[in-house]
C-alpha cells in the first residue's frame, strides 16, 4: 500500500499561484502513475492531471490546461502541482492519487491509494 502525503493548499487570490505538493511512501513499486484531483463544494471529485513516473507524458483537464503545470522528483517519490491564473472555480479540496495504470486515467475508480485532501481557496 502506498501513504501520500499532501501540502502546500491555503488562500490565494484570484490571478495568483499555488504549489501543491504530494509525497509518496511504502509500496511506491505498486504505482505507475499520480494523479490530482480536486472536488469543489456539492460536486463529484473531478481530474485535474496525471503524469507518469517514467517518460514525459503528462495529462490535463480542459479546465485546467494551459494554467496547471505537474511535474514530479522521482528521486523523492514527490508530485507538484503549480497552479497560476488561479480563478474562484478553482476552489476545492484537491486530492492527490496513484494508480498501477501505465496509463493514466481520469476515472477515480481506477486509482488506488488517496492523500487526505488540502484545500484550496481562491477569493475574487
Amino acid at each position: 500500500q502506498v501513504q501520500l502525503v499532501e501540502s502546500g493548499g491555503g488562500l490565494v487570490q484570484a490571478g495568483g499561484s499555488l504549489r501543491l505538493s504530494c509525497a509518496a511512501s511504502g509500496r511506491t513499486f505498486s504505482s505507475n502513475a499520480m494523479g490530482w484531483f480536486r472536488q469543489g463544494p456539492g460536486k463529484e471529485r473531478e481530474f485535474v492531471a496525471a503524469i507518469r513516473w517514467s517518460g514525459d507524458s503528462t495529462y490535463f483537464a480542459d479546465s485546467v490546461r494551459g494554467r496547471f503545470t505537474i511535474s514530479r522528483d522521482s528521486a523523492k517519490n514527490t508530485v507538484f502541482l503549480q497552479m497560476h491564473s488561479l480563478k474562484p472555480e478553482d476552489t476545492a479540496v484537491y486530492y492527490c492519487a496513484t494508480t498501477k495504470d501505465i496509463l493514466p486515467s481520469t476515472n477515480t475508480r481506477r486509482y488506488d491509494a488517496w492523500g487526505q485532501g488540502t484545500q484550496v481557496t481562491v477569493s475574487s
